[in-house]
């Protein structure tokens, strides 16, 4: 037979489209031609495949070799074609059976030696292949990961050899399986943090309705401490969630760490592309790799605006679309964004004696990389004080992380048994209808809305944070005392008040 046909998957954001692997064998002077848009890492599989044919003891034909990948128009990247190029020159060249490899899919790049190694995308390509009904045969650092797709048959190999083994029925491959270990991660706990109530608080709140939220205060009062707090007060991942975290894990060559939110914490020196994604061939950014977990932006004032603005369109729709001329890619970024800054360019406030080293334009200068449209997508803007010496070092009994969560896991059962999502997540629409506010609640806010000179997303904002408040309370309705602390967990004003 000198024609093979074979499956393989290439990697397009989330997606793992099918790619078909044809390999073509002439007379003529011997040569290895591969067409279909391969990019450099493909095209140099056919010196990676011919050693580890002739390292595997079989015979490298001496004919004029083509490899077609397909479909043409679909960009192709990395080394994972190469076992079923290396494959395919095999059947075509009468040295493997072609009968048995219709129902198989392979994903893997070769060593030299033919060794197996792992690659990004086994998981997507994994639950793909499942989907059309096929197995899927990769190395086994690949396959244990794969594995996680429900009613998925994956086979895990170390060699080019074992694999033509399987199919000449001199032995089978093991049938991969994940093993999570099953050890909580080393998340930390509220019980490390000294006094700070109101920051507790609002971190509770946050948790507790998936809203956004902003630290502002002198350096060294605890922002960050308290901010890292955050995964360990949300609930577990549903199954499904945690099927989305490891796919992204998957296809960014992370390790997958299976029932666990991301916490992801950029430099402030990352660049838009950095956080959003992006490349000639698109990758995941950091607002990516934190869905459906925490984005923490340490030092807010630092980062460029344009950076930051390119926030804004991802934290309302939940998702990047990144275009390139050929097509577009699309990544889930539903994440919930932490951030902590300091008032002034010195760290402490505008009135502070150690501030009168920087003027009032520098001050102004430095908060202007904060845009208005930005903030408006902080639903808890909460100042972090310093602490007297005394807290610092009398002994306390703070609440540890677990109980909070109990509070925080009872709020969000009540959120999705009402409306089926976060309080954050609520539309203007479904916020009338969950909202629960009385006239005179209503006439508060409004009067409040318009003292503050405030815009309607702050309206919207005030009113999740305040249902979240309620759910907290165990609260069918909106009353004043949760329509008061959602407002005071708006405390920007004072940040910006001097200016």
């Amino acid at each position: 037979m000198s024609l093979a046909v074979l499956y393989s998957r290439a990697r397009l954001g989330m997606e793992a489209p099918q790619v078909t692997i044809e390999v073509h064998l002439t007379n003529g002077l011997p040569g290895f031609t591969m067409v279909g848009l391969p990019e450099t890492a493909v095209k140099e599989a056919r010196d990676r495949v011919r050693s580890a044919l002739l390292n595997s003891q079989f015979d490298f034909p001496d004919r004029r070799i083509t490899v077609n990948l397909a479909p043409a128009d679909l960009p192709k990247q990395g080394a994972q074609f190469d076992l079923a190029i290396a494959l395919g020159i095999l059947v075509a060249s009468d040295q493997l059976p072609a009968d048995k490899l219709d129902d198989y899919e392979f994903l893997g790049e070769l060593a030299l030696s033919g060794e197996l190694r792992a690659g990004p995308g086994a998981l997507p390509a994994a639950i793909a292949c499942t989907a059309e009904g096929r197995s899927l045969i990769t190395s086994q650092e690949n396959a244990a990961d794969a594995a996680l797709a429900s009613d998925s048959r994956v086979l895990a190999a170390q060699h080019l050899l074992q694999v033509t083994a399987h199919f000449r029925g001199q032995s089978q491959l093991p049938r991969a399986e994940y093993q999570p270990s099953g050890e909580r991660a080393d998340v930390p706990d509220m019980a490390d943090v000294r006094g700070q109530q109101s920051a507790k608080r609002a971190l509770e709140i946050a948790a507790a309705g998936q809203h956004n939220l902003l630290y502002f205060g002198p350096p060294g009062t605890g922002k960050t401490l308290l901010a890292s707090r955050l995964p360990g007060l949300l609930p577990p991942p549903t199954e499904a969630e945690s099927l989305e975290i490891a796919s992204i894990q998957s296809i960014s060559g992370l390790p997958l760490n299976w029932g666990h939110r991301p916490f992801r914490a950029p430099h402030h020196t990352a660049s838009g592309v950095a956080l959003i994604g992006g490349g000639s061939v698109p990758r995941p950014g950091e607002v990516t790799l934190a869905h459906r977990g925490v984005l923490f932006l340490d030092e807010l004032a630092e980062f460029p605006r344009s950076v930051l603005d390119v926030l804004r369109e991802p934290l309302e729709s939940g998702e990047v679309n990144i275009a390139r001329a050929a097509r577009q890619t699309r990544f889930p970024a539903r994440f919930q964004l932490v951030a902590a800054m300091n008032p002034t360019p010195g760290g402490y406030s505008p009135d502070d004696p150690r501030s009168q080293r920087y003027s009032r334009e520098q001050m102004q200068r430095y908060l202007s990389r904060l845009s208005g449209p930005f903030l408006d997508r902080m639903d808890l803007h909460i100042e972090v004080p310093m602490l007297p010496r005394e807290m610092l070092t009398r002994p306390t009994q703070e609440e540890p992380s677990a109980i909070i969560q109990k509070r925080v896991v009872a709020a969000w059962e009540r959120q999705l048994a009402r409306q089926g999502c976060a309080n954050a997540e609520l539309s203007g629409k479904a916020l009338d209808r969950y909202g629960g506010l009385q006239t005179a609640e209503r006439t508060m806010l409004e009067t409040t809305m318009d003292k503050l000179n405030l815009s309607a997303r702050a309206y919207h904002r005030i009113l999740r944070v305040a249902r979240t408040i309620a759910d907290l309370r165990d609260q069918p309705d909106i009353d004043k005392s949760a329509l008061i602390e959602a407002l005071n967990c708006r405390q920007l004003e004072k940040l910006l008040k001097p200016f």
